[in-house]
């Protein structure tokens, strides 16, 4: 019986070790941050290129405010990834320190420098797993001028860390790479973690590029904390989009509703009745039938119209064109023009209008309005132009 309690009490052991291991495995949950969306098409790049270096050392595996600052650093670097409109910068990745898992080496790019996407950017922060080893930033930033060497335009470099454990070759690098790239550069620091000697170190660090900022990722936690961060240093608001030239003014000469540069018949009188050339016309469709010079009843209206401005401009004198379509003899045509346009100009003489303000021609089919190929083209052949002369 013994035996039995034995051997349960040593499987119950081994399967709470089991479990707890596999525990201690378990990713951690993806970061809740709901990103501030700075629209793009309102701001355009401050920066050209943006260097990330990024503490991955043993001090950054302790914890501060009861989580482990290497996830704090990270969830820092995605949140501003997400924050950070797609524009085109240049972008990379560095980091230092390092898990044995991870690298090997004192410092590391896993991302860039290429061009920026968030989907890049993020694999390469994914990379970096875990941290450990020592605390070289001097050698990161130093690898960092050589990252940028062939960069062309404005750079940002953005150190996240701890401060711990740094010594005087931080600051001395940054002072180096700052006369390398001069006023091109600024330098921006973040600090994890709220402790005196790692602040100064940062404040320090951001001093030497001489245009940047030190910050804390306590203070820039929230969505807009972090949308003003990444506004600070990537962007600059567009400048306004000028307002549209407005179209230019269509000249209307004679006001008959048809711009110059389409009017055939300009210096209409106000009020007469146009087509779309911008001649004074009226045709088939209430004038006259096929082969006939008599005024049909509902043409009178317009006639009548006519007849009212000519009373009112007395000073106007027009020529009444006669035409017609295509069917026929160009001569019997001719003559029926001749028809249409004196028993028209006979109207206007009934309405009061002297004869010595009217004169008559006949075009026949020779200056058609419309295509003769149609039943409606030639409809509007058969018609009176009336025509202002001096």
């Amino acid at each position: 019986m013994k035996k039995y309690y034995a051997r349960a009490l040593f499987f119950v052991m081994v399967g709470t070790l089991l479990f707890g291991c596999a525990a201690r495995q378990v990713q951690p949950t993806q970061s809740l941050f709901e990103p501030y969306q700075l629209e793009a098409d309102q701001y355009e790049p401050k920066v050209d290129n943006f260097m990330v270096i990024l503490d991955a050392s043993s001090s950054m595996a302790e914890k501060y405010n009861g989580q482990n600052k290497f996830k704090i650093a990270k969830d820092f670097l995605d949140a501003m990834n997400k924050t950070i409109p797609e524009l085109e910068f240049n972008g990379a990745l560095r980091t230092f320190g390092h898990h044995a898992s991870v690298s090997k080496k004192l410092t590391e790019l896993f991302y860039g420098p290429t061009e920026y996407s968030r989907s890049g950017f993020e694999e390469g922060l994914m990379s970096v797993s875990r941290a450990g080893g020592t605390s070289p930033l001097g050698e990161a930033i130093n690898a960092a001028s050589d990252d940028l060497t062939s960069v062309q335009g404005k750079i940002a470099v953005i150190i996240v860390s701890d401060g711990k454990d740094m010594g005087p070759k931080p600051v001395m690098a940054a002072e180096s790479l700052k006369s390398q790239f001069g006023d091109r550069l600024c330098i921006f620091t973040v600090l994890i973690e709220d402790n005196p000697a790692g602040k100064q170190a940062l404040e320090q660090i951001a001093q030497a590029g001489g245009c940047g900022d030190s910050t804390t990722a306590d203070k820039i936690a929230s969505s807009g904390g972090m949308a003003g961060f990444v506004e600070g240093i990537f962007l600059a608001k567009a400048a306004p989009k000028p307002a549209p030239e407005p179209a230019p003014k269509t000249m209307d000469s004679d006001g008959d509703g048809v711009a110059d540069n389409l009017d055939q018949c300009p210096n209409t009188p106000m009020g007469a009745t146009v087509d779309a050339r911008g001649c004074w016309t009226y045709d088939a469709k209430v004038l006259f039938d096929f082969n006939s010079a008599e005024i049909k009843p509902e043409a009178y209206p317009m006639l009548d119209e006519a007849s009212d401005i000519l009373k009112e401009n007395p000073e106007l004198n027009v020529e009444i064109d006669g035409h017609t379509d295509s069917i026929g003899p160009a001569d019997y045509n001719m003559k029926l023009s001749e028809r249409r346009a004196n028993i028209v100009m006979e109207y206007f003489i009934s309405k009061g209008i002297d004869a010595n303000r009217l004169t008559i021609k006949g075009f026949g089919s020779t200056k058609p309005a419309a295509s003769n190929d149609t039943q409606e083209g030639r409809a509007k052949n058969r018609r009176v132009e009336l025509t202002p002369v001096e």
